[in-house]
């Protein structure tokens, strides 16, 4: 087991690291095998605020500092996930039941983020604007928002913070962050660890583990943070904004999707059917990107079904360190239940399972759903699991009306010979983003990645990350003299 699990397991609070005070412990277990990786006591509420505290202390200073010198702290985290690269993976591996290509995917994601937050802290910029007043300057500046708090996810957790955090910190903010309680390590304290060895000042980072159940909204509502960036479940991301809009604070919201992967009947069937299994199966379908839904034109339906179900039976399931695995467990029992219940209600409702996977513990084996009624809410609610519904449809005005009946609007594919006819479809499509002859599982760190609909508010990434996590404001110069009415 890495020494990670034991040296990490606590609080990191004003540069500290410390136990929690709370009444609880989080158990942190090893989705494939149920070890014990960890135990952490919970932060309190009075942790949370010391934590919000500490930020708001040391990020006056921060923000201050030349962007040149916060940029090295970037450059050398960098360097250190490089150097830990492997250690980092088995972690991955070991406590959300990643497989090594999907550890390997996340790494490199992550890199490439933390290069952008490199580039990050000069991007900031100040703007001159004309005045009807005779000898006013206005002056406008971009400035950090103050205190950021972070709340990630268990799927994608070591990117997933990071894509929030190292932003954040570049543009000259603080942060508090809640990792996922089932991923305190590879979500939260890993981060803190590595910031911590870069240089960065104590206080600046500072990672509460902790749950509802202990601190209610006291994350949320804490006076300090001016953003709360989520990712998660929509769910819990109405609550979220409903809590922030509230304390006037401003929400960053990455939720839920219920991805369509379509077919055209001029595709490369072999292609698509490639792009469409990774786009459902990559780490067990846990992906919010994930292709719920896969839409052959009927003309071709025949020939990529066949196709489909072969490679399905193909992905290994197992032990996600064996390098072979494909499809490793998911992330706890409760999950598994509820993908097994989602097929069993499939199935009531008079769907064909043309591959139907078991469920051993947490090892939940891939199914492919069809005959779904076109009705039925499965089709239009997110299935964190491998779990895939195959639609057929004749014509693009039918598949665009199947793919946009969903609450969700985050992610898609299509995949067609014409090029300009895919993107015309894409336009169609009620998303915040769209791939033509790709899948539907991407990101890059330049790009806006966000949803439309119940699937979040806001973007990451490049500009749109300017927004998020900075404000502007005007700060005006009379070089004459105003005259005033009286």
């Amino acid at each position: 087991m890495s020494s990670y699990f034991t040296d990490l397991a606590q609080q990191y609070i004003d540069g500290e690291w410390r136990p929690g005070t709370g009444s609880w412990d989080v158990i942190d277990f090893n989705p494939y095998d149920d070890e014990k990786l960890a135990s952490i006591t919970v932060a309190t509420v009075d942790e949370v605020d010391e934590a919000y505290q500490a930020a708001a202390r040391a990020q006056r200073k921060w923000a201050e500092t030349n962007p040149y010198t916060r940029r090295a702290v970037f450059e050398r985290a960098l360097r250190l996930i490089e150097d830990r690269e492997q250690e980092i993976a088995d972690l991955i591996i070991a406590e959300l039941g990643g497989t090594r290509v999907k550890a390997g995917f996340e790494l490199h994601l992550a890199k490439e983020f933390l290069r952008e937050s490199v580039h990050l802290a000069l991007r900031p910029e100040g703007r001159i604007l004309p005045s009807p007043g005779e000898g006013k300057e206005n002056r406008v500046y971009r400035v950090p928002v103050g205190v950021v708090g972070v709340i990630s996810p268990f799927n994608f957790p070591f990117l997933l913070s990071l894509k929030s955090v190292a932003p954040a910190l570049a543009l000259g903010n603080a942060v508090v962050l809640k990792p996922h309680q089932n991923t305190p390590i590879a979500g939260g304290t890993l981060l803190a660890k590595i910031f911590e060895d870069a240089g960065l000042p104590g206080g600046l980072l500072n990672v509460v583990v902790t749950d509802i159940a202990e601190i209610g909204d006291a994350f949320l509502e804490h006076p300090v943070p001016k953003v709360i960036s989520f990712t998660g479940s929509d769910k819990v991301g109405r609550h979220v904004a409903t809590v922030c809009a509230r304390h006037f604070k401003r929400a960053v919201l990455e939720l839920g999707g219920n991805s369509a992967l379509v077919v055209l009947d001029d595709a490369d069937i072999d292609y698509a059917v490639d792009a469409a299994v990774f786009s459902r199966f990559v780490h067990q379908g846990q992906v919010c990107m994930a292709a719920n839904r896969v839409l052959v034109d009927a003309s071709v339906a025949d020939e990529f079904t066949e196709k489909f179900v072969a490679k399905v039976r193909t992905l290994k399931v197992g032990d996600p360190r064996d390098p072979q695995t494909v499809i490793g467990p998911v992330i706890n029992s409760a999950q598994a239940g509820a993908v097994s219940a989602t097929v069993e209600q499939a199935l009531a409702q008079g769907a064909t399972a043309l591959v139907r996977g078991t469920t051993t513990n947490n090892l939940v084996e891939p199914t492919v759903l069809t005959g779904v009624p076109a009705g039925s809410p499965l089709l239009q609610q997110e299935v964190f699991g491998p779990v895939v519904f195959l639609l057929t449809f004749d014509g693009e005005e039918e598949a665009v009306r199947i793919v946009n009946d969903t609450p969700y609007g985050l992610s898609g594919a299509v995949h067609t010979a014409d090029i300009e006819r895919g993107v015309a479809f894409a336009k169609r499509i009620d998303t915040g983003m769209f791939h033509v002859n790709d899948g539907t599982v991407h990101d890059e760190p330049i790009v806006p990645f966000g949803g439309e609909k119940h699937s979040g508010l806001g973007r990451l990434n490049g500009e749109t990350t300017l927004e998020a996590f900075t404000t502007v404001k005007w700060i005006s110069v009379q070089h004459g003299r105003s005259a005033f009415p009286f």
